[in-house]
């Protein structure tokens, strides 16, 4: 496995390719995933052949979005078919990455330890400090592609899905858990305010 060349090949294509409206599945958020991937590897004593795997997943997670917006998971998940033999990944190891991928496609569904760890990597930012500000990436991305929502409705929005989230790993749920129920408790109080 040529991690190192499909990165390289990779965030190449998603500079050029990906839509510039893209303010939230950009390849910052690639970017974003893999070192939040990264982080929780080590934490979880993920190493070798598991990692380079789980990192090919969290690089490929959002490709899809090169080809169009809606169903990207099956979408990048399909393209790792086409790309990942090209540099020297088995069938096995492909199989892996795509389950991988199609795991984080919400609500997440996780199986095991990897797709754990990428699922709470796709998600790292709900309990970090500039979770308002991915935020307002994701709602002005959504107005771009069709679903536009007043302030209040995304607030509430937001609620839903912060009180229906939970973090799969131990590290993730030790590291992010208590700031992103400060985030719902402050968004919850603004709604109520309202």
């Amino acid at each position: 496995m040529r991690f190192e060349a499909v990165k390289e090949y990779m965030l190449q294509r998603l500079k050029r390719g990906l839509a510039p409206n893209l303010f939230y599945h950009g390849m910052h958020h690639t970017v974003d995933v893999m070192k939040a991937a990264e982080r929780l590897a080590e934490m979880e004593s993920i190493v070798g052949a598991d990692k380079t795997i789980l990192m090919t997943a969290a690089l490929l997670h959002d490709a899809g979005f090169l080809i169009r917006y809606k169903d990207n998971e099956n979408l990048s998940a399909g393209m790792c078919w086409n790309l990942l033999p090209r540099f020297g990944y088995s069938y096995s190891e492909i199989m892996v990455v795509v389950q991988l991928i199609l795991s984080t496609s919400i609500p997440q569904k996780p199986y095991d330890k990897l797709s754990s760890i990428l699922c709470d990597s796709d998600l790292d930012y709900l309990g970090r400090d500039d979770f308002f500000i991915i935020g307002c990436n994701l709602r002005r991305e959504w107005k771009e592609y069709g679903r536009e929502l007043s302030v209040k409705e995304w607030y509430i929005q937001q609620i839903e899905f912060l009180s229906a989230h939970h973090y799969f790993t131990r590290s993730s749920t030790m590291i992010r858990e208590e700031k992103k129920l400060r985030h719902l408790e402050y968004l919850t109080r603004l709604v109520n305010k309202k």
